[in-house]
């Protein structure tokens, strides 16, 4: 009998694949926080407060959940001062600088077909 391991080999790029590595990374930055946090933070280094204050809506539990998630895949940069009070600063990296470039587009596509969209919706949805 042969047993076949499954494991992280060279296939962790295949998204198509259930246990894919890519597939992880997917999940983690293919939310709306994720994204609003990427592009936000593309324009300037910010602290935590002001980045809850710029994406509207988002919690204190969901910014410190997407922002650690965010650091843990090489994309956000957490920088703490040794000052009082604390300071904490993010950036982005430069792989999530890269990505903002994505989500710009991803945006881009959006305005692009937005009435598009709405149109379809309400086709569909009568």
């Amino acid at each position: 009998m042969v047993t076949e391991q499954v494991g992280r080999g060279s296939d962790e790029g295949d998204v198509t694949r259930a246990d894919s590595l890519a597939r992880e990374i997917f999940a983690g930055v293919a939310n709306k926080w994720a994204l609003l946090i990427i592009n936000v933070l593309g324009e300037r280094t910010l602290r935590f407060t002001e980045l809850r204050n710029v994406v509207e809506g988002i919690s204190h539990k969901m910014l410190a959940r997407t922002l650690r998630g965010l650091e843990r895949d090489g994309l956000v940069r957490r920088t703490v001062y040794a000052e009082v009070p604390p300071r904490v600063d993010y950036r982005l990296t430069e792989a999530g600088a890269a990505l903002r470039d994505t989500v710009n587009g991803m945006c881009a596509w959006t305005r692009r077909y937005l009435n598009e969209i709405e149109a379809a919706r309400r086709r569909f949805d009568a």
